[in-house]
Formats: C-alpha cells, structure tokens, sequence
C-alpha cells in the first residue's frame, strides 16, 4: 500500500471497507452532531481534532474538494441550515448570521485525516487505519488472502463448471491441431496472456503461489468465466476450420485464431471488466502489483467489500457444507 497522503486509489479503498470504518469510528470515539442518521463534524471541531488551524483545513478542501465531496463532505444552507442552527446552534457556537455551512460526516473526516501532512493526529490516525485494515484482512481469511476470491459466492458454481469446459478445449487441442504434447500449456498461457496479460508462471510469482498450488483456484469467478468462455469459444472454431480443411490445424492457423478471438470487438468489455477486477481486487485485498495490469486498479467498490469480507462472504468449505444435499442429488442421477 503507497502513502495514503498520495493514493487516491488507497484512500478510497479504505474509505469503501465499511467493517475497517466501523471499527475507526468506535476507536475515535469523537462526539459530532447526529443528524439525518449520520454524525457530523464542523471545521473547527476538524481542526482542534488534528491540531491545525481552520486555514489549513480550507486549503485542503479547496485542493480537493471533488474527493471530499464524494465521502461526503456538503455546505449546508437554507431551510437545512436553519434546521441545524435551531437544534445544535448553541453547542457548535454557530454564529446567528452564517449563511452556509460546511460539514464533514465521519468518512469525510477520515478522508481528510489522510491527506493532511502537517497533523501528527492525522499521522497518527492513518498509522492506525493501516493496522485495522491488516486485522480485519487477518480476521477473515486466518492471515492469508491468497483464497479470498474463493469467498464469493459466485466461485464454487464457476469452479464447479470449470473443469467440463477446460475438458472441452483440450480435446479440441487433441482432436484437431497437429502438435505435440507441449501445446497444452502453451495455449492455456497464451488465453491467460489474452484475458489477463500474464503466464501461468508470472501470476504465480506475483501471488507468490507454490508450486503444486492450482492457478485457476485462487481466480476471481469473474475471470474462470472468461476463461472458460475463451476455452469454449477456441474449441468451436478449432473443430469448424479442421472440418473445413479436411484435416488437423497447423501452429500458425491456430494462433491466428487465437489472434482472432482475442481481438473480436464482443470480447473486450468483457476482458476490460475481468482486468479491472483482477487488479484491483489483487491491490485492494492481496497487496499484490500485476505491472501489465496496473492501468486497470480501479478503487475497491463497497459491494466488493461485502463480497469478500462482508456478511456474504463464506469460505469455500462453508459453501460446500451448505450445497451438499444438491452435489448428492446431481451425483446420483
């Protein structure tokens, strides 16, 4: 993780994880204004929070006002206004003529902890965010999130199909291209290199995954899907152009093809989207760089952090010992 005080990336990260800001918001303890089922905070509660000037406060906000904005910085006036002066006008010292008001919510509190650089507060403050983000990460995945993407619920059904479409593509690789035994792996790197930019050896160095660990195991359902739908896709089209021509596919026809697919304009959505999970997810929760990747870290969505960390997140075992009655029933049939 980068300097928060220089990562927007980061900062929002922390900002979307809803259990890491519970757990601030309880370990701050900082009495604000309920109101509208929020707490809020005015500048100079901020400043005598981070031990700065009021100045100080209103120059950052007015460098980045768009980012606090967003994690819900607002200037009140008007009929909201009057409303918050008659209830906290007297304990906030508002003074009778303001016309407008800006009030930070927690988030907006926190975001501006981490851009400040001048607060041994705020310093203090993001030392201790990092450490509850780093515990909460331990909490759920027992200090390892090298199987964090096993914990959405939509993995079991992909890697459950997974291995019928795999099937599929290596008896097409068999059937129909005139190569030897190498070509295999040869083409599972190079759909893993279309989808996501990487060997199966370059993306087990950056997950730092031994040897015997299975690659597809610890990908995002996002990204089986994709893959298996590559697999499928290769498989068709490698048996249309044998039956044209009659006979086995050479090396060169099949990477054309290959070439083809990768490149067809119904895949690159779908490829952008497996990308853009991939690395951010793998930035957000694993602290893991893919370099070909990097231009897709988005932020970590809040949906996102309910899916691997949140209520709805189980591990693979519990979704198994849920779903077992439904393996016996599909086992005997």
């Amino acid at each position: 993780m980068k300097d928060l005080t220089i990562s927007n990336i980061d900062r929002q990260n922390i900002l979307n994880n809803y259990v890491v800001l519970t757990q601030l918001q309880d370990y701050i303890g900082l009495p604000g204004m309920y109101y509208n089922e929020q707490y809020y905070f005015t500048k100079q509660q901020l400043a005598d929070f981070y031990q700065i000037d009021i100045v100080t406060i209103e120059r950052y906000l007015e460098g980045n006002e768009e980012e606090l904005k967003h994690n819900g910085y607002k200037v009140i006036k008007g009929k909201v206004l009057k409303e918050v002066k008659e209830q906290f006008g007297p304990i906030l010292n508002i003074p009778s003529k303001t016309s407008q008001l800006g009030l930070f919510n927690f988030r907006s509190l926190l975001n501006i902890g981490m851009l400040l650089v001048e607060s041994e507060m705020a310093k203090a403050l993001r030392s201790k965010m990092l450490d509850i983000v780093i515990d909460s990460l331990n909490q759920k995945t027992g200090g390892s999130t090298k199987y964090i993407n096993q914990r959405d619920e939509d993995f079991l059904n992909a890697i459950l199909k997974e291995p019928q479409y795999r099937k599929e593509f290596t008896n097409a690789l068999n059937e129909y291209l005139d190569l030897g035994a190498f070509k295999y792996s040869y083409y599972t790197d190079k759909i893993y290199q279309a989808v996501f930019k990487e060997k199966s050896e370059e993306y087990k160095r950056i997950l730092k995954l031994e040897a015997k660990d299975n690659v597809r195991d610890t990908m995002y359902a996002e990204v089986l899907k994709l893959i298996a739908s590559f697999e499928t896709g290769m498989a068709h089209e490698m048996k249309l152009l044998s039956e044209k021509e009659g006979r086995k596919i050479t090396k060169v026809e099949m990477d054309n093809l290959l070439i083809s697919f990768a490149i067809h304009p119904l895949y690159k959505p779908l490829i952008d989207d497996a990308r853009t999970k991939m690395a951010t997810r793998d930035y957000g929760f694993r602290r893991v760089l893919h370099d070909n990747l990097e231009q897709y870290i988005d932020t970590v969505s809040k949906t996102d952090f309910d899916r691997f960390l949140g209520e709805k997140s189980k591990t693979l075992e519990e979704r198994i010992d849920e779903n077992i009655d439904v393996f016996k029933r599909l086992k005997n049939r």
